[in-house]
């Protein structure tokens, strides 16, 4: 049986640019049922409708693939994804990207709770969640990721404790942060700005990429 969102989300993965097999499709189809299903006990977000559920969260979260991929060259990577709520954009990046990979904290429990029945219900062994709070991970990540979490000032310094060597920081916002990224400290450097287009979606999207500023000698 097909999907109802089956069309839109292949016209919006082809709009991206993304090359994505069946059962990506499939899967990315079948989280978007756990989390309307799951949304209804656990207000995992205030979106309720599934096709503005489709737009402000699957293709919001699948515009962040091929830049994460360019960075990573296609490569084996580890991905920290903070305050994931519902699992955006990590269980997203952990469907496309099966050799990263993925874990989705949230001080939340049952948002984690959420992402590790995912992970099972997806079969995605390169994905879990993690009931924490940011600040307590130590674990070293080579891109750690927030889709509108908190200031980027706060963001980067949470999560900095988990950051690896040449590790980054890709934050997922609306409109171009001028005042946020003004107030990051110096210990924070802005390598790039990367403006989204969102198919189906007409608001301001942007990727910040962040690492640690190099003393200066």
């Amino acid at each position: 049986m097909s999907h109802p969102q089956q069309q839109r989300l292949a016209e919006g993965a082809t709009a991206l640019g993304l090359s994505l097999a069946a059962a990506q499709h499939a899967q990315l189809l079948a989280y978007l049922d756990l989390l309307a299903k799951w949304n209804k006990v656990y207000n995992l977000t205030a979106v309720r409708d599934p096709a503005e559920m489709l737009t402000h969260h699957l293709l919001d979260s699948l515009a962040v693939i091929a830049p994460l991929v360019r960075h990573t060259q296609g490569g084996a990577a580890r991905v920290l994804d903070v305050g994931s709520g519902g699992g955006l954009p990590g269980v997203v990046i952990a469907i496309c990207c099966p050799e990263m990979s993925v874990a989705c904290v949230d001080a939340v429990a049952k948002k984690a709770a959420f992402v590790q029945q995912a992970a099972g219900v997806l079969g995605l062994s390169n994905l879990r969640g993690v009931h924490a709070r940011v600040e307590s991970i130590t674990e070293p990540y080579d891109v750690i990721t927030s889709r509108a979490f908190a200031t980027l000032a706060d963001f980067t310094q949470w999560s900095a404790g988990s950051l690896g060597e040449d590790g980054v920081w890709m934050a997922m916002k609306g409109k171009h942060p001028t005042d946020e990224i003004a107030a990051l400290p110096p210990s924070v450097a802005v390598f790039h700005v990367e403006q989204l287009t969102v198919p189906g979606l007409d608001a301001e999207r942007c990727l910040i990429w962040m690492r640690p500023a190099k003393p200066s000698r």
